[in-house]
């Protein structure tokens, strides 16, 4: 028998093999996807990994993501002399010394007017 021939026993045994190690392959890679935990992605297409801890009537609270934060500073829940802390800052800080807030702040709409300020 001609072993170049692709019927041969050797060739169908070599695609046997191949098939059953692409399978293995294909089932390890499903494996591993099916327990990647991805980062959601925000409004704007961003990952979204900082998360923040706010001092909230003297307690910790949180973590909060950079969606959630802004809703805060949008509510008013986040005032000038809250204190924020996230991984990575040495210590608990004020929005102002925090980069990362004060741009969620100068993104935030501002108060909706009401009659009293209007006068």
């Amino acid at each position: 028998m001609n072993d170049d021939n692709f019927f041969s026993i050797n060739r169908l045994v070599e695609f046997g093999l191949g098939i059953g190690i692409a399978q293995q392959m294909v089932k390890s890679m499903n494996h591993m996807m099916d327990n990647t935990q991805v980062p959601k992605l925000n409004g704007v297409g961003i990952i979204n990994t900082r998360q923040y801890y706010v001092a909230l009537d003297g307690k910790s609270a949180g973590p909060f993501s950079e969606i959630e934060l802004s809703r805060l500073i949008a509510e008013g829940g986040i005032k000038k002399e809250t204190l924020l802390w996230r991984l990575g800052m040495p210590k608990w800080d004020i929005p102002e010394n925090i980069p990362d807030v004060l741009r969620l702040i100068a993104l935030a709409p501002p108060p909706i007017p009401t009659k009293e300020s209007e006068a």
